[in-house]
């Protein structure tokens, strides 16, 4: 009979083999929904790069602050997600449907309180970052149509992290699979003017908007608003632990529940803005260098996502492994799966660190098809493929102590880094290097990141956080 994630709440032993097969299969299935999260990040720069470097720009001048705001809302729903791994671990499927109804209310709420700052900024922003004024215009439209369909965004967030806390990956993986397929479809029709095109000698009439920039996304956006959709019906009619077909419960937001979600989202959201404060930095560092500067720095950042993937989709399983762990009150298991879980983490984003190394050239050519971009693009590439291997410990440690609750300090160790060392050294050297410098900064304080959370792992008690609460019915 093959290992499963019932094991863990059923208190059953778990020998190292079993804790390898289990941490693998929940982490493939993770591994391809970022796959596929990178393929649509591929597909929206592939098919702008085509339109012309001020385009590009455009996106890229945008795309640090529209992490920003798509990522607080992310830390925002992992403080009720990480909730239901810990009532699943303790057996408490009602707890954890009560967790589910509220966390929906408190999405909501907060990501439109999030889109009315968005659209609030949205026209001023590429002034404020430093752009040329010939990309103002598309660089802020491209901002405001993500920003308004966050409330959607938010609630894909949740629904992807709901399933897998509870261990399922198959759903998630492979809907962000139909995500990355209806992404393809929707910019091809939107992005480009209608057109004729030869395809193994035949000739056919393809229609098209001729969006644009707009195009690009409106069709991403459509993609994650159909997925969202897919996510929230298996959520809440089909997954067993938290169907809420059938039951009833309300949905409005209790002390007990939001001050826990609190403690764990908050020092993440405050983590991620000034993160993305500092990546916005970091833009405006790069803005001064020119619009090829720009274009090769956000497709360097998309092609180095393809590097990063197996890493965020173990820290995934690491998250719901260690989060049910704790809520079956066994810390011994949390410590074992926080230390396997990092490793197999090493070691995969290594691998592909070489890989990024060897090619980057080629992944370059499939983004843009303008020379200069793509020879900048590959250099500073080749200089971040070194940091990989410690950038996978700060990113899988780090899924591994969200999972037992843990955000505090290694939010301020994330923050911390990233300001005490990565915004003045690139500031520093980019005078004299231009982009490269910039780059060499982001490696050097990625490998110092990840030092310290390897330390944080090994030489601290951090697996002992006490019993997660249980929830009444």
């Amino acid at each position: 009979m093959p290992t499963d994630i019932s094991f863990i709440r059923e208190g059953k032993p778990l020998s190292r083999s079993q804790r390898f097969s289990l941490t693998v299969r929940l982490s493939l299935p993770a591994m391809l929904a970022q796959l596929s999260s990178i393929a649509m990040q591929y597909i929206d720069a592939s098919m702008v790069g085509r339109l012309g470097a001020d385009d590009s720009a455009s996106i890229g001048l945008v795309s640090t602050s529209l992490w920003l705001f798509w990522g607080v809302c992310s830390a925002m729903t992992s403080g009720y997600s990480v909730q239901v791994a810990h009532q699943v671990g303790a057996r408490n499927d009602l707890g954890a449907r009560r967790v589910l109804r509220q966390g929906i209310s408190a999405t909501l709420i907060f990501s439109l309180a999030v889109t009315l700052i968005g659209l609030a900024i949205a026209w001023p922003l590429p002034v404020w970052l430093g752009g040329d004024a010939t990309i103002h215009a598309n660089a802020s439209l491209y901002f405001v149509v993500f920003v308004a369909a966050l409330p959607l965004l938010s609630l894909n967030y949740l629904a992807g992290g709901m399933l897998r806390c509870v261990g399922n990956m198959k759903v998630p993986s492979l809907v962000s699979g139909a995500m990355c397929l209806l992404d393809c479809l929707f910019n091809f029709l939107l992005i480009f003017p209608s057109r004729e095109l030869d395809l193994a000698g035949f000739r056919f009439y393809m229609p098209g908007a001729g969006l644009g920039v707009l195009g690009a996304a409106l069709g991403t956006v459509a993609a994650e608003a159909v997925c969202a959709a897919i996510l929230l019906w298996y959520l809440l009619c089909r997954q067993k632990e938290l169907r809420l077909k059938g039951t009833s419960g309300s949905f409005r937001p209790t002390r007990d529940v939001t001050r826990k979600a609190f403690s764990i989202s908050a020092p993440m959201t405050l983590e991620h803005a000034i993160i993305c404060g500092a990546q916005i930095a970091i833009t405006m560092i790069v803005s001064p260098l020119g619009v090829i500067a720009i274009a090769a720095n956000a497709f360097a950042v998309t092609a180095e996502s393809l590097c990063y993937m197996p890493g965020y989709g173990i820290a995934d399983a690491a998250t719901a492994l260690t989060g049910q762990s704790h809520g079956a009150s066994r810390p011994r298991l949390v410590r074992q799966f926080g230390y396997m879980s990092v490793g197999l983490g090493v070691a995969a984003m290594s691998v592909m660190g070489i890989l990024m190394w060897l090619f980057a050239p080629e992944i370059m050519q499939l983004i843009t098809p303008v020379e200069a971009i793509q020879n900048l693009g590959a250099e500073v590439l080749r200089i971040e493929a070194w940091a990989e291997p410690m950038f996978a410990a700060a990113i899988v440690a780090y899924g591994v102590f969200v999972g037992v609750g843990d955000t505090k300090i290694p939010a301020l160790m994330n923050f911390g880094s990233i300001w005490v060392i990565r915004v003045p050294l690139a500031w520093l050297l980019s005078s004299s290097m231009g982009l490269r410098g910039v780059w060499i900064a982001m490696a050097v304080e990625l490998t110092i990141r990840g030092l310290l959370f390897l330390c944080r792992l090994f030489f601290t008690r951090w697996y002992n956080k006490g019993k997660a609460s249980s929830l009444p019915f």
